[in-house]
């Protein structure tokens, strides 16, 4: 007996032990950042596009089906991502506020992640570059934030002009300009934007390796760190931003090549909705800016609203999008192989998103910068170690990544952040954690409309709730912001879109009698969530 005792006591030592050192073993986190990135996934149903690696990881992960962004740009929405705080907390509304300087010692995901004894690090598009210090934010990270080294070029290629040109015929006139430019004495941003404005096509199709561009560079990169990692004996944060889908459309040829473009869908909807609200629309001035688009549009009979662009350069760019898409996709498979073959895909959380989405002509609009579903709506998937593969159409946004992650990873919660976990979503698709989503997208009106109301301020901005199936809409004047006592005077329009009856957003039906109810019902969540935001920022 003494000796099954000293056994048993020996077998519960070492359980308890095991026990002990699982506990303490964090999960690592892989956290993929996708510029410009719709929906337009196989995984999220699309039939046309090829992305098998995405399609991989959404088979072990959650899809989230309902997910939206915050603000659709690039700065405003990745600063709340990465803080958990909405627009109206971190005040990057734009692509030149500082998140920092408007908020000195707010708390990253990564800074809360390195105080819970992980290496942080990042590389490639994971913060807007403009919206935080020259170190990518420098508090985030617990080594220096990676440079594309030069090294993952192929040597016959080089860098890409620009940043993003590989084609002869676009080097060659980038080189001719910055000459010009340096003749005329320009420094680096004016030579740059310079440069620019004279050479910037929207799309590149050149036959040359996926590293010749940098989102294959910064994968081989990549892989080369998660191999260091896989090295040390502490759990990481290892953040990879990459920058297609975003304009231009650049990739190797052999990504157009998977699709034929006259079988490739239009927009089935490029007008104005039904008692449209004006100022929810925008001139698409990102894709103006590129240097093949004015030409185009000046042989082209406009519209008074959005960009309108013919038929033949609509496919061009859809097509180039995709082909973007399914080169990117080709990169997020090498860190996804990357993990397998290090033997760390067990013990990671790997969370895939895209910034925003993007019109691809709908509305007669192109690019993000709107309130409405195709600008609004992103991928978002999330793979954790002991969590069953599911799909959810339960609700979620961005603010909720932070606590999310936090949760997975069993280390506390911040008790400020906006968002809410839903790690209850991961174990029961069925479950939901928020009714709805909000997003918000910035305006501004002419100073005799603003005088007109009796506003000091033409400011604007767009508040939307997205439930299961309505979209509602209020646009707030007179800088208008959800911290601030709701009044009925600031109130400029509203939108109201029934996406079981309309999935296009065809017509605005906020003034439709027989959506009374849904409007009163859904304004009452909007002051609701206005109410709950109603403290000192």
């Amino acid at each position: 007996m003494k000796k099954i005792f000293i056994v048993l006591v020996f077998f519960m030592s070492v359980a308890y032990v095991g026990l002990a050192q699982t506990a303490e073993h964090k999960p690592n986190i892989l956290f993929i950042a996708i510029d410009d990135l719709k929906p337009l996934l196989g995984c999220y149903g699309d039939t046309m596009i090829k992305t098998p690696n995405i399609d991989r990881l959404a088979k072990r992960g959650t899809m989230f089906r309902s997910n939206y962004c915050q603000q659709a740009v690039c700065g405003p929405t990745r600063a709340s991502i990465m803080t958990g705080m909405r627009p109206d907390y971190t005040k990057v509304w734009d692509l030149k506020t500082k998140m920092r300087d408007m908020n000195p010692n707010i708390l990253t995901m990564p800074q809360h992640f390195a105080a819970n004894g992980y290496s942080t690090q990042g590389i490639g598009k994971v913060y807007d570059p403009r919206c935080v210090d020259d170190d990518l934010d420098a508090p985030s990270w617990t080594v220096p934030y990676y440079s594309t080294n030069n090294k993952y070029y192929p040597r016959e290629n080089g860098r890409p002009a620009l940043g993003r040109y590989q084609s002869k015929e676009t080097k060659e006139l980038a080189e001719k300009y910055q000459k010009e430019g340096l003749a005329k004495g320009l420094n680096q941003k004016e030579l740059n934007d310079f440069v620019v404005s004279k050479v910037r096509p929207t799309v590149e199709c050149v036959d040359v390796p996926d590293n010749a561009y940098v989102d294959g560079a910064n994968a081989l990169q990549s892989k080369d760190i998660l191999i260091q990692l896989k090295q040390k004996n502490q759990p990481f944060f290892f953040a990879v931003g990459f920058t297609k889908p975003h304009l231009p459309f650049v990739a190797p040829k052999k990504y157009w090549d998977l699709y034929d473009r006259d079988k490739l869908p239009l927009a089935a909807h490029q007008e104005k909705p039904l008692n449209a609200v004006d100022i929810a629309f925008h001139d698409a001035g990102e894709i103006r800016a590129y240097t093949d688009i004015p030409q185009i549009i000046e042989t082209t009979t406009q519209k008074e609203f959005g960009i309108t662009l013919p038929i033949d350069k609509q496919k061009e760019l859809i097509h180039g999008y995709y082909a973007a898409v399914s080169y990117m996709d080709a990169q997020v498979g090498i860190l996804l192989h990357t993990l397998d073959s290090l033997g760390l895909t067990e013990n990671t959380i790997i969370v895939l998103w895209g910034d925003h989405g993007w019109h691809l002509g709908d509305h007669n609009l192109w690019c993000k910068h709107s309130n409405f579903e195709q600008a609004t709506r992103t991928p978002m998937i999330i793979s954790a170690p002991g969590i069953k593969p599911s799909v959810t159409n339960s609700s979620s946004e961005f603010v909720d990544v932070f606590p999310t992650l936090c949760d997975l990873a069993k280390i506390d919660v911040p008790a400020h952040l906006d968002g809410k976990s839903q790690v209850a979503v991961m174990k029961n698709p069925d479950v939901k954690v928020k009714e709805f989503a909000v997003s918000q997208y910035p305006r501004s009106m002419k100073k005799e409309q603003a005088a007109q109301l009796g506003y000091s301020s033409t400011g604007l901005m767009g508040y939307s709730i997205r439930n299961q199936r309505y979209r509602f809409t209020v646009w707030m004047g007179n800088d208008f912001r959800s911290n601030r006592p709701f009044s009925e005077k600031l109130l400029v329009a509203t939108e109201l879109y029934d996406y079981e009856k309309d999935p296009l957003e065809t017509v605005n039906v906020a003034n439709d009698k027989k959506y009374a109810a849904v409007s009163k019902e859904m304004k009452n969540e909007m002051l609701s969530f206005f109410k709950s935001q109603e403290r000192s920022k």
